[in-house]
């Protein structure tokens, strides 16, 4: 006998993240009430975090196809075909929330469930990225959060053996009540080993392998589509529990059936637990799933169908084998010392059938459960205040500071000083085939047997979002496009994660709106297909919501896989030149953070028919080793960008910038300097290829300017401004290590 129908109250339909409305549909869907297990199923599916029923309706502006595109949006992660039989899987997922309020576990379980997403397609994760969002680090809870998500990323990815070999973090008192956690993974497949997340063939077994189920995690799905408040640590049991060493052992066992010709599909039992992976797979393949909930291993004792089938512990995948192998696949299990068990079967209604004690428990046709929810279109509009901001001239403000102490507070701050204080805690090299790894422009991994590459990069939008949320996605998108070039890399297609605040305000949601327009606009003028992604919405604590910050994550094939030159200058008398354009702006820049506590102006200029020109030249120049170090201008403008190579160099310079014409405003020397213009790099060169780069430039039709030489003990601007490298290499040191020091004595 099914249990009985249930009349939830508003406190309890909030707890589901569920509306009235969204209740009201259910019954007219269903044609009858749904008992509590149900109700709750219901909940998570329609939540945001799984129905993406809010972001939909924008994403399929995305283009998401390329002759190098395999699998697109839709699976566990994106895929792209790296030539022969070997292909890239990636993507990359936010756990906001769960990080927190449990930073360890928040942001170890981020990763643990990345991997998942990544060897669920068949594909040996090779490396992990991460990008970070903090308040002030003058706050000690903010540093205390900080440490422990760093610890958490490290934990976790340490002891599976995945290399984590970039990432991007950023401090801004707009994440003191919200911190963001995304993390990237990236694997390779051979092409026989791809697997996909589907159920097929009636009768076929249903198995649940990994870890014991438990009550940890319940509500994680519907947790994530909420705003935190002050009862956020109520919320403390939503957040999984991660064990490593056990995931490392199903990854092997996974990979060791990839290609097994008795295995039909393959899913991670992530957000929303069996509900979700269950419903899913079914529904991709057309096909029911029943399940008897009795053989659901419990590491608890008295867990309820509703506990077992909303529970998000960890290390857990469910598997459709083909009827009669079984034993086949369980011995590979059993091997690994792993659990598994037959809990269901495929069947040809397109329902999720629950038992339990010999009772059906539940029933849920997958069109309603899956697809049933109720597409949102919030009203969006443009805040009158954007367009007084925009008009704002940052140049002609006075400036807080002389050149030299903006130069040496910006190398001083967290955003732009050396963050080897976060990669030191992290495994970069385990698996030997990271060729440059964290602290520069992007990781270049080795292709074991073959003479090419991979290079990875994770990059976000700062707070010029806040001023053009269109045109900050897109600066974080051509930010990725310039890190590969660095490298060498010719860019293969990018995964993004979208985190914005309650998408019900108005303003939130004409960010979302605009910034996957940007988002869209940017990798189709750049040709880079969009793979696989997330959104991240509700980053709210107390109704005050997060700047919006889309993340890109980017991988490129680098031809000839060499140590990668870098962006440290290696020679004194070699030249430096500027490629890309030149530029005076302040607006959205660091410098106009730190200075004046507030973002005003047009955000950064960008021409994407420009920078992919510009890339190109740069890649051209570093794939054939004429580039002595190649270093992009971002944060904190040239004159960061130049102490940067600097100091990674041990090596002085001194520059020529183009002098104020008559009328230039009061700020123009610190737009030159410190303002953030989008497509511009330092090369270096020795003069003897002189000529090699700027054939390059001249073919690519990349604007390119010799501005200077290497050596010498001092950074310095011709007759503008000077400081030592010695200085400059303390102010750097200490962003990081200063502050995070003295918060764990």
């Amino acid at each position: 006998m099914s249990p009985a129908p249930l009349t939830p109250t508003a406190s309890e339909l909030r707890e589901l993240a569920l509306t009235e409305a969204e209740y009201r549909r259910a019954l007219d869907l269903l044609g009858r009430a749904p008992n509590r297990l149900e109700l709750g199923m219901l909940g998570a599916l329609w939540s945001e975090h799984c129905s993406y029923k809010t972001s939909r309706p924008l994403l399929s502006r995305l283009g998401s196809t390329g002759p190098q595109v395999v699998v697109g949006p839709g699976e566990n992660a994106g895929v792209v075909d790296l030539g022969g039989d070997l292909l890239c899987c990636f993507k990359i997922e936010s756990h906001n929330h769960p990080s927190a309020i449990e930073p360890v576990q928040g942001a170890a379980t981020g990763v643990g469930g990345i991997l998942r997403d990544v060897f669920a397609m068949g594909a040996r994760p090779v490396a992990i990225l991460d990008a970070l969002r903090f308040g002030d680090l003058g706050d000690a809870s903010q540093r205390h959060r900080f440490a422990k998500v760093v610890e958490g990323v490290g934990f976790y990815g340490n002891c599976v053996g995945v290399p984590t070999v970039g990432g991007e973090t950023y401090f801004d008192p707009a994440y003191a009540g919200n911190c963001l956690v995304n993390a990237m993974c990236v694997g390779l497949a051979r092409r026989d080993q791809l697997l996909h997340a589907v159920a097929r063939g009636v009768g076929n077994p249903v198995l649940l392998v990994g870890a014991d189920t438990g009550r940890d995690g319940i509500h994680g799905a519907t947790f994530a589509s909420v705003q935190l408040d002050e009862q956020a640590e109520g919320r403390r049991p939503a957040v999984q529990v991660g064990n490593p060493f056990l995931e490392k052992c199903l990854l092997e066992a996974c990979l060791e059936l990839a290609g097994h010709p008795a295995v039909i599909g393959l899913q991670d039992c992530g957000a929303a637990g069996l509900t979700s992976s269950c419903a899913e797979m079914a529904q991709r393949g057309g096909v029911g799933i029943a399940l008897d909930l009795d053989k659901v291993a419990r590491r608890e004792s008295g867990m309820t169908p509703y506990e077992v089938m909303l529970s998000e512990s960890q290390e857990r995948m469910v598997l459709v084998v083909e009827r009669g192998r079984e034993s086949e696949v369980r011995a590979v299990f059993d091997r690994w010392e792993l659990r598994s068990d037959v809990i269901g079967k495929v069947i040809a209604d397109p329902e999720l059938r629950l038992s339990s004690a010999g009772e059906e428990v539940a029933r849920l046709p997958l069109e309603v459960l899956v697809d049933g929810f109720m597409p949102r279109h919030p009203p969006r509009s443009r805040p009158a205040e954007v367009a007084a901001r925009l008009e704002a001239d940052p140049l002609a403000l006075e400036p807080r500071w002389p050149l030299e102490e903006s130069w040496l507070r910006l190398l001083a701050s967290p955003n732009c000083g050396d963050t080897a204080w976060i990669y030191r805690q992290y495994d970069h090299q385990v698996g030997d085939d990271t060729v440059a790894g964290p602290g520069g422009d992007a990781a270049v991994l080795r292709l074991r047997g073959r003479p090419d590459g991979l290079a990875l990069t994770v990059d976000g939008a700062h707070r010029s979002a806040v001023l053009d949320p269109r045109r900050g996605t897109q600066l974080a998108v051509a930010e990725a496009l310039r890190n590969l070039a660095c490298a060498g890399a010719e860019p293969l297609a990018l995964t993004n994660c979208l985190n914005f605040g309650d998408p019900d305000q108005e303003e939130v949601m004409w960010q979302l709106d605009e910034a996957v327009a940007g988002l869209a606009e940017a990798a189709r003028e750049l040709g880079v297909p969009v793979v696989s992604g997330n959104v991240s919405l509700y980053n709210d604590l107390s109704g005050a919501g997060i700047p919006p910050t889309p993340v890109v994550g980017m991988v490129g094939r680098v031809e000839q896989v060499r140590r990668s030159p870098g962006a440290a200058f290696s020679r004194s008398g070699d030249l430096v030149y500027l490629l890309g354009p030149e530029g005076a702006e302040l607006g959205g820049s660091e410098l106009q953070r730190l200075a004046q506590g507030e973002v005003l102006g047009p955000p950064p200029a960008l021409d994407l028919g420009l920078e992919l020109r510009v890339a190109r030249a740069v890649a051209a120049a570093v794939g054939g080793a004429i580039a002595r170090s190649a270093h992009d201008s971002s944060l904190g403008g040239r004159a960061v960008t130049l102490a940067e190579s600097c100091v990674a160099g041990g090596l002085g310079a001194e520059v020529e910038l183009p002098s104020p014409g008559p009328g230039s405003p009061r700020g123009w020397w610190w737009g030159v300097l410190f303002g953030e213009t989008s497509g511009r790099y330092l090369l270096s060169v020795d003069p003897g290829s002189e000529a090699e780069l700027v054939g390059i430039c001249r073919r690519e039709g990349a604007p390119h300017r010799l501005v200077g030489t290497v050596g010498g003990e001092a950074i310095s601007i011709r007759g503008v401004v000077s400081i030592p490298l010695a200085a400059a290499a303390a102010a750097r040191a200490g962003s990081l290590e200063g502050p995070m020091a003295a918060a764990l004595t």
